[in-house]
């Protein structure tokens, strides 16, 4: 089956904000940071059920090299990723995302 990924607003801010950030932190980082990301969406687009449920219907992906989670649920053919978020980060925000979705 072939999955459709739609990101939501919150998520496409969560990513906008840790590419600028890395970028700050060194030129170019930022671009790998997004690279990554973008790995482990084909990850999820391929198999979404490989990674398991943590929260009700929400599933977590972890990035390789960086440390961020990129939360999604599944919705027919569609992947709806809720939040890219930084490992350390409240994961009480998560719920007030799923419950908006």
């Amino acid at each position: 089956m072939n999955y459709e990924i739609i990101i939501r607003p919150e998520a496409e801010s969560d990513l906008s904000e840790a590419f600028h950030w890395y970028e700050e932190q060194s030129p170019g980082l930022g671009l790998e940071f997004l690279r990554c990301v973008d790995a482990a969406f084909d990850i999820i687009q391929r198999n979404p059920v490989l990674y398991q449920k943590i929260y009700r219907e929400i599933r977590r992906a972890l990035t390789h090299r960086f440390p961020y989670g990129i939360f999604y649920i599944i919705d027919e053919n569609r992947i709806i990723v809720l939040a890219v978020f930084h490992a350390k980060r409240d994961p009480e925000l998560l719920g007030e995302r799923y419950s908006a979705s």
